[in-house]
């Protein structure tokens, strides 16, 4: 299968900082690839790469065979959950047309073919009882369905999601997950999902890259989350523990420099 994509030899430094180098991945359709590490490890700028933001240090990076380029339709990308300003006028079809027609300039024109794209968009993320909703009064698990559905506007051959989860209570990111993987199983796409908690999404992933301390390790989640290599990535002994389908990691050194909350360094944390 040709993969959609790939990369060979790809390093990235900022300064002296080498957040990973000597890269050679392929991702392929279908797939759903996780990103994980601790903060600063270089995962949200895996995606600018990606995204063509970003230049590699040394390497190249191609999508479907081709060099990445800014503003590419093969790409769908969902940001990190921002809630909007409760005043913001903006409707919820509004946002997901965005996705269709936003990269255009002026006012957009009635369109029978747009208004019947949102609306096949809205009902694909189970968005259409709110579709004339101002954004900003809806909840966060709401508006990061929109933010589904506007990444899937243009039928995208790879979907980039950085941290679509974080604060999204359990039920709306079981959802949004569900919606993701359905995207990349029914339509074939390739999914790369950056997250810092892989247990939401485990049961769809396929395979892992776990960045720390300008190293990386790719392989599915029962090769790279075990006590061994996690241990080796960090230079220090680090356990991963599997229980109920889930894991829990112990131990990370430096826990507060890289986690947000700094509880974890006490109780662990969980991926």
């Amino acid at each position: 299968m040709t993969p959609v994509v790939s990369l060979r030899g790809a390093s990235l430094k900022f300064g002296k900082r080498t957040l990973w180098q000597d890269l050679d991945l392929d991702i392929h359709p279908g797939e759903f690839f996780a990103v994980l590490g601790p903060n600063g490890s270089g995962k949200t700028s895996f995606l600018k790469v990606l995204l063509g933001l970003q230049e590699l240090h040394s390497g190249t990076v191609a999508l479907a065979g081709q060099p990445v380029e800014r503003g590419s339709r093969r790409i769908g990308y969902i940001p990190q959950q921002k809630s909007f300003a409760p005043d913001t006028p903006l409707r919820a079809r509004d946002l997901v047309g965005l996705g269709i027609d936003g990269h255009r300039w002026g006012l957009r024109l009635a369109s029978r073919a747009v208004n019947k794209r949102v609306d096949e968009l809205l009902e694909l993320v189970g968005a259409a009882d709110y579709a004339k909703v101002p954004v900003g009064q809806l909840s966060g698990g709401e508006q990061q369905r929109l933010r589904v559905a506007q990444s899937l506007a243009t039928e995208p051959q790879v979907l980039l999601c950085d941290e679509p989860l974080l604060s999204l209570d359990l039920h709306h990111q079981q959802a949004v997950s569900s919606l993701i993987n359905e995207q990349c199983h029914s339509r074939n796409s390739a999914v790369v999902f950056v997250t810092h908690e892989i247990n939401p999404v485990i049961d769809y992933v396929d395979r892992v890259l776990y960045l720390a301390g300008g190293r990386f390790r790719v392989g599915t989640p029962q090769e790279v989350m075990t006590t061994e290599v996690l241990s080796d990535l960090y230079n220090s002994h680090v356990e991963v523990i599997h229980a109920n389908g889930r894991i829990v990691v112990v131990g990370l050194p430096d826990a507060t420099t890289h986690f947000h909350d700094d509880a974890h360094a006490a109780s662990g944390e969980e991926f």
